[in-house]
């Protein structure tokens, strides 16, 4: 309890503060972390040797690395941001690009299920999708700390992103389907494998959940892949992809294997056309490969 109103008392005085400083801030923290996390570093580099191999120099993999950190201080900043967000200051920093993908689905009476990854500046990309498109249901992972649980929930679901508890994920998805109600979910982070299915990511095998195409195929929603990109961290674009088709055979499990691994395709896809705004301080392949990041 102490130390989230400590972080309540620093919140309050950075607000007090022009953006410009409240960001300068973050980064200079972002900088101290990569100077002294010498054990996310060497994750860092594992990441880049099974997705690149020897493709990635010494240069790229510091530009990488650093703007990793960078780019989690400011995924953090911005959970204090959306905390006094309007909808219209919203639309000031974020466009739309291809939602016309988006609008057929639902013109068509189709359930929408937005996929994504860590990558970018996502909690403004995802709140901005339920603020700006149409409200979406997302899950949830309970923190540790009932204070900062809280207060990241109340962070998101201000804008029209509603959270619903890990434990139960599929019913609670079901029930927003069925309503007729978008769901958000990302698919890039490491599961246990009773929870998710193989699929093969830059070329190594990883867990991935297989919730999105299990639930498309069983209400007929529309799979669209969906990232935020910049060129200055001041206007962003939340670019949706192509819808990921879902088969529809007499063999369930093997439907649900292709379309899971066609999300982790998009995934590599957007991944190696902008490396640097990806998470890569996750330990993305632990659950496909037993001792891969073992020194």
């Amino acid at each position: 309890m102490i130390l989230y109103y400590f972080f309540r008392a620093v919140e309050f005085c950075l607000m007090l503060l022009p953006y410009a400083l409240r960001k300068a801030f973050f980064t200079g923290l972002a900088s101290l972390a990569y100077a002294v996390d010498r054990q996310h570093r060497a994750v860092i580099r594992r990441n880049l040797e099974i997705a690149f191999g020897e493709n990635v120099g010494e240069a790229e993999e510091k530009t990488i690395a650093r703007y990793c950190y960078r780019n989690l201080l400011l995924n953090f900043l911005q959970v204090l941001e959306n905390q006094r967000m309007t909808p219209q200051r919203q639309a000031e920093l974020v466009t739309f690009a291809n939602r016309d993908i988006v609008n057929r689905a639902r013109e068509a009476g189709r359930p929408v299920i937005f996929v994504s990854g860590h990558f970018g500046n996502w909690e403004l990309g995802a709140t901005a999708i339920a603020s700006q498109i149409m409200p979406t249901v997302s899950i949830h992972k309970q923190l540790n700390n009932p204070y900062f649980d809280r207060y990241l929930l109340a962070s998101r679901s201000r804008l029209q992103m509603h959270m619903a508890e890990k434990h139960g994920a599929v019913k609670h998805l079901t029930r927003a389907l069925k309503k007729g109600e978008a769901v958000s979910l990302m698919i890039d982070q490491n599961i246990r494998p009773r929870e998710s299915i193989f699929v093969d990511f830059f070329g190594t095998q990883v867990t991935q959940t297989s919730a999105p195409a299990f639930l498309a195929r069983k209400y007929n929603a529309a799979v669209i892949p969906v990232f935020i990109h910049t060129e200055n961290e001041q206007h962003y674009t939340v670019r949706f992809e192509e819808e990921v088709p879902v088969p529809h055979t007499e063999n369930a499990e093997e439907d649900i294997r292709i379309a899971t691994q066609r999300q982790s395709d998009v995934m590599e896809r957007i991944i190696r056309e902008e490396p640097k705004f990806w998470f890569w301080c996750h330990r993305r392949w632990k659950g496909g490969s037993k001792g891969i990041y073992e020194a």
